[in-house]
């Protein structure tokens, strides 16, 4: 699906509030696009704010846009914007969201960028508790102390490679929004240029120079975010994998295992059970 056609979340008045002596701010959000018409019209502009700012969906899957990037967010997964960093956040479905907004007073050790972490069996609990304490808590507190081990768990949290960096060159952004648009398109790097309107090695080169990727290390991302989506929709693997342009459904298995360290049979049973199902 077109990131153009996804819902938007509008701005969190939490993440402008500035008070060291609640370093966490937690709060729940049930979001459903289907039940809000208004929802589905216009775009919202993107916004930053001086927390820091955990998102993460104990159930459904999200995507959030940083800069240049859009990163997929499923629920074994968390995105972490540092203060002040321009994002938005987009839903194609019912997300269960849990957002942590962090006071940039102890943001020390965690990442300077958008990054996806990986969310532990721990950390999710941790998360779930903060919801239920919600901002009504004192220093030192037991509401305080949970707030710490959070901010411990987060930097110790290990990135996962959900990320999938964008262009600015038109000629790559061509490539780019037509693999969004279909990304099962198997289209080789020889006839993606024809349509770049550049050779196949000035393509390959722009991608590395763009993304920091080669094209087939991007393609494979962008690859695992539709599967990840795809899974959380209730879609059986080997749809999943010829759809996405797989001839081999092992191939499939394998690539997602070496990024995710499960298959992706395990993966949605994993969530199945996270999610209470």
């Amino acid at each position: 699906m077109s990131i153009e056609k996804l819902t938007r979340l509008a701005p969190v008045e939490l993440g402008y509030r500035l008070d060291a002596n609640l370093p966490i701010l937690p709060l729940a959000l049930q979001v459903s696009p289907r039940k809000s018409a208004a929802s589905q019209v216009g775009r919202g502009a993107p916004h930053a704010h001086p927390r820091g700012q955990l998102i993460f969906a104990s159930s459904g899957v999200m995507r959030v846009i940083c800069g240049r990037d859009i990163w997929v967010v499923p629920p074994s997964q968390s995105v972490w914007v540092p203060p002040n960093q321009e994002h938005e956040v987009y839903f194609s479905g019912e997300v269960a969201l849990r957002n942590l907004f962090i006071d940039a007073t102890v943001t020390v050790g965690l990442p300077k960028q958008c990054t996806v972490l990986k969310v532990s069996p721990l950390l999710r609990e941790l998360i779930l508790k903060a919801v239920q304490v919600g901002e009504e808590y004192l220093p030192e507190s037991a509401g305080w102390r949970l707030m710490q081990v959070i901010l411990d768990e987060l930097r110790q949290a290990a990135p996962t490679p959900l990320h999938l960096p964008m262009a600015r060159d038109e000629r790559l952004m061509r490539v780019i929004e037509a693999l969004l648009e279909d990304p099962g398109d198997s289209r080789d790097l020889e006839q993606w240029a024809k349509l770049a309107g550049a050779s196949g090695r000035n393509l390959a080169r722009l991608f590395v120079a763009e993304t920091g990727l080669t094209f087939g290390i991007w393609r494979k991302r962008l690859l695992l975010q539709e599967a990840v989506k795809r899974l959380d929709q209730g879609q059986q693997v080997t749809a999943i994998a010829f759809a996405l342009g797989y001839q081999s459904l092992s191939a499939f298995i394998e690539m997602f295992r070496k990024a995710l360290g499960a298959s992706p049979g395990q993966y949605a049973r994993q969530h199945r059970v996270a999610d209470g199902i």
